[in-house]
């Protein structure tokens, strides 16, 4: 039901914007999110928006350098990454979680199928 895309390769220091589109009665009330994970790492969280895109919240990691916001009348939401690092390098994830704000990873209720983002020179 969450369809991410956006990602590829890029050098660092670049900038790429994710999206990830839903049916509008999958987003329209709840908070959603993004995740990341590398490879043998822990899926981590990223960002995450309220229903109404009023709050926002984001990992230390990724603070200043991201941004996430949301088109709720497309049903859309986006994570502008801008200044990315090597580190960045993940499978990065869309997530839908069941209230109007978000909480924990065990909150969410949808997930994306992922994009990959590469951040390499």
């Amino acid at each position: 039901q969450l369809q991410a895309s956006g990602g590829g390769l890029v050098q660092p220091g670049a900038s790429l914007r994710l999206s990830c589109s839903a049916s509008k009665r999958t987003l329209s009330n709840n908070a959603v999110g993004w995740f990341r994970q590398a490879p043998g790492k822990d899926r981590d969280f990223i960002a995450a928006i309220n229903w109404n895109g009023g709050s926002t919240s984001y990992a230390d990691s990724v603070k200043g350098r991201f941004a996430i916001s949301r088109d709720r009348a497309k049903g859309t939401i986006y994570l502008q990454m801008n200044s990315l690092k090597f580190d960045d390098s993940a499978i990065y994830y869309c997530a839908s979680y069941r209230g109007s704000w978000w909480g924990r990873p065990s909150d969410v209720n949808y997930w994306g199928q992922g994009t990959q983002v590469t951040v390499s020179s």
